[in-house]
């Protein structure tokens, strides 16, 4: 933090910040609770994530960028769920010291995504702590009834697809940290700015048989819907799509390195995704005990010296 003027009393940072961010129901931000009518015909979806300043992002990010990673990793839990973006609660907690521009760039990052997004602002909670940024936000969304995508619907046979590229958060992260090139910024940006695939969400209604966010992992992430399934996954890493930048990194560290926020997802026997879904085949669904075998480019086990993300 810098030495610019700190942020100011509770109640007139809320006025000054937060309201203009605020929906209809959010009744300006100015009772204890917001109200919400939920659209005709739809069930709601709700999700929640928190980022945390040293673990989640880095102390020097850009303050719009964290604002809008915090908002954009909880699409991600939406469009894992199919769902469309209808609003979100957020609690900010906050060093007094933190100067008033970190604060204004934050809130103009959340702007920016929630007219990319097509959501608002409900309601929350400031307060301030003497540790490092604390970030929560819950979300909300809908699906049509009965439509909602889940972990716990793949079977055996079922074939197992990605979207997107795998690894570029991961290495995202280290370019941040400048401890690997990254010339044009495309790494430090999948880092920092990941892309929610909520039109894949709503076009896999129906036709995915189970689905999750990769958040943690693809490894991880891909055992966590194995076991909510109840069946066993076959992962071949020379399948996993990997970007340009990430052609050279190990495969390992790349599939098991987190906050690559694509869908992770499974589709019945001789289905396949329509051409606008862009996603890739990386393995298959098998009967027995619920696990992952991951497979190098030989069709032998791959050794691994970990799985993914652990929070604790």
């Amino acid at each position: 933090m810098n030495n610019a003027a700190p942020l100011a009393p509770e109640f007139a940072l809320i006025a000054q910040h937060f309201r203009p961010l605020a929906g209809q129901g959010a009744l300006d931000l100015s009772d204890d609770a917001a109200l919400l009518t939920p659209p005709p015909g739809r069930e709601l979806v709700l999700a929640a994530d928190a980022m945390v300043g040293g673990v989640h992002f880095l102390p020097e990010d850009p303050p719009e960028t964290i604002g809008r990673k915090l908002l954009r990793v909880n699409l991600s839990d939406l469009a894992a769920m199919g769902a469309d973006p209808l609003a979100y609660l957020m609690t900010v907690a906050l060093p007094r010291a933190t100067p008033a521009a970190w604060l204004e760039g934050f809130v103009a990052g959340l702007a920016l995504d929630q007219a990319e997004f097509g959501l608002q602002v409900l309601g929350g909670d400031t307060v301030s702590t003497p540790g490092p940024a604390s970030l929560s936000l819950t979300i909300l969304g809908t699906v049509p009834p009965g439509q909602a995508l889940r972990r716990g619907g793949a079977r055996p046979g079922d074939s197992l697809w990605v979207s997107g590229s795998i690894g570029d958060g991961a290495l995202g992260l280290r370019a941040a940290r400048g401890e690997i090139p990254d010339p044009d910024g495309y790494l430090a940006c999948r880092y920092r700015l990941p892309q929610p695939r909520l039109a894949l969400g709503r076009a896999l209604r129906g036709l995915a048989t189970a689905c999750m966010d990769v958040s943690d992992g693809l490894v991880q992430d891909l055992g966590h819907l194995a076991r909510a399934s109840g069946c066993g996954a076959v992962l071949e890493a020379a399948l996993v799509p990997l970007s340009p930048q990430a052609q050279a990194a190990d495969l390992g560290f790349l599939i098991t390195g987190g906050d690559d926020y694509e869908l992770l997802f499974a589709l019945p026997p001789r289905t396949l995704p329509s051409g606008n879904m862009a996603a890739t085949r990386i393995g298959h669904f098998t009967a027995g005990p619920p696990g992952v075998l991951v497979l190098d480019k030989t069709g032998q086990p791959m050794a691994l010296s970990h799985q993914g993300w652990s929070h604790f």
